[in-house]
Parts: C-alpha cells; sequence; structure tokens
C-alpha cells in the first residue's frame, strides 16, 4: 500500500510544476517575445515490487523546455522594431552574459550604440555590441540583418541558434540563457530579420487555462485516492493489532 502513497506524492510534485509553468505562461501573455514554458515528465521504474509483485513507476519532476511557435508578429512602423521569422533568437550583452532573445524592441543610446529596453548592447554576429550614427537618417535593415544607413552599411543585427533543450535559465527582454553554447547563424534562408515589427508572446491563454484546468482535476484526484490509501492501510494496522 506504501508504493501507492509514494507513486501519488510523485505525481503530486510533477503537478506542482506544471501549475508553476502554466501560471509563469499566464503572466507573460502579453510580454513581446516571449515563449512558453513546457514541461516533459518520464516514467521511472522502481527496482521495488508492489504486494501483486508488479514493478512500481514513478513520475520524474519532469525537464522543462521552450516552445518554439512563433508568436503574432506586430506592425509597429518603428525602425528600431525587429521580429524574427523562424527559430533564431538576437543576442544582447547584460552583466549575466549573454541573453538571447525573441523582444526585438530596441532603441539608440546618444551615443548611437543600439540597445534593447533594458539598456543592454544588441550584439552582432562577432558578439560586438552595434553602432549607428546617431547623427544621420533612419537605418534600413534586411532579412539578412544587414544595417544601412545613408547609404553606407554601418552593421548587421546578429542572430544566433542553441540546443535550448540542453538547459536554460530565464533572463530579462523575455531572454534565456541557455547551458548550450549559442552560435551565429550564417546564410540560412530559413531565419530572416523583420523591420517595423515586434514578435508578440506564443502564449496561447485558451490553451492555458484548459490544462490549469486538467491540473488540478488531477490533483483532486490524486489527493482523494491518497487518502483512501491512507485509510485502507491504517485499518490494516488496526486489523493487524487486533490479531483479528
Amino acid at each position: 500500500m506504501q508504493s501507492g502513497i509514494y507513486v501519488g506524492i510523485s505525481s503530486q510534485i510533477a503537478l506542482e510544476r506544471r501549475l508553476n509553468t502554466i501560471a509563469d505562461n499566464m503572466a507573460n501573455m502579453n510580454t513581446a517575445g516571449f515563449r512558453a514554458t513546457e514541461v516533459k515528465f518520464d516514467e521511472v521504474m522502481s527496482s521495488t515490487r508492489n504486494e501483486n509483485n508488479a514493478k512500481v513507476a514513478f513520475v520524474t519532476q519532469g525537464n522543462d523546455y521552450l516552445s518554439t511557435r512563433n508568436g503574432q508578429m506586430q506592425n509597429t512602423g518603428n525602425a528600431l522594431d525587429f521580429a524574427i521569422k523562424g527559430d533564431a533568437w538576437f543576442a544582447i550583452d547584460t552583466p549575466a552574459g549573454q541573453v538571447l532573445t525573441r523582444d526585438g524592441r530596441f532603441t539608440m543610446l546618444e551615443t548611437g550604440q543600439l540597445v534593447s529596453l533594458m539598456g543592454h548592447a544588441v550584439l552582432d554576429a562577432g558578439g560586438a555590441p552595434i553602432q549607428l550614427n546617431r547623427a544621420g537618417g533612419p537605418p534600413t535593415v534586411g532579412a539578412d540583418g544587414q544595417i544601412v544607413q545613408d547609404g553606407q552599411q554601418v552593421g548587421s543585427i546578429g542572430l544566433f541558434t542553441a540546443d535550448i533543450s540542453e538547459g536554460f535559465i530565464r533572463a530579462d527582454n523575455s531572454g534565456v540563457i541557455p547551458a548550450d553554447e549559442p552560435q551565429p547563424i550564417v546564410d540560412n534562408f530559413n531565419v530572416a530579420v523583420v523591420q517595423g515589427y515586434v514578435e508578440g508572446s506564443n502564449v496561447n491563454g485558451i490553451s492555458e487555462m484548459t490544462q490549469l484546468i486538467q491540473v488540478n482535476r488531477a490533483f483532486e484526484g490524486i489527493s482523494s485516492l491518497m487518502r483512501d490509501t491512507e485509510g485502507a492501510f491504517g485499518e490494516a494496522i488496526k486489523t493487524l493489532g487486533s490479531g483479528r
């Protein structure tokens, strides 16, 4: 009977983790460039067996991964707003190191440096900050990220890729710090920079609400099952103790 309680506890831990990711996703439904967090759970077979001599299966705490769905592009008309078509990231230089983000709402400092809304330098494919001419005309950016100002190429917005499945940490600007080393993208026609647009969050509110209801019901069902198991276990102890 105890194995049933342990299985129930493992399930509750997994459901709690999923509940936390759903809450985070819902809170960022309107966050530019945000990519929803999903959780993958695996079944683990215990070396022990239950009273029917069957192996007991537990649920792992789960591994986080990011949804790769693109968010909806919103036309802003701002020359310093950018979105990415395809599976790639912008890179910004922060005190925590290089951060990958899909939030392309950039601005220009008095020095002409291109920065994120948080004031972090936007990087080119070589990992260097991008410098524009503050006194020049509005920049024009092509699909390959090349920046032209007053008819002259002045820089290039870097696009990067990384294996997020290897692990990541959330950061500001809808960013992530991947465990895998980011690599610049070169000559990939499936990826492009779109000027004058911002990508919205890829969180599907209806889907998240549905999952929230399912998780709550599953948690309640497991809690009820565990109470029944504990009750049966207690009755068994009483029966054994009375010598009947």
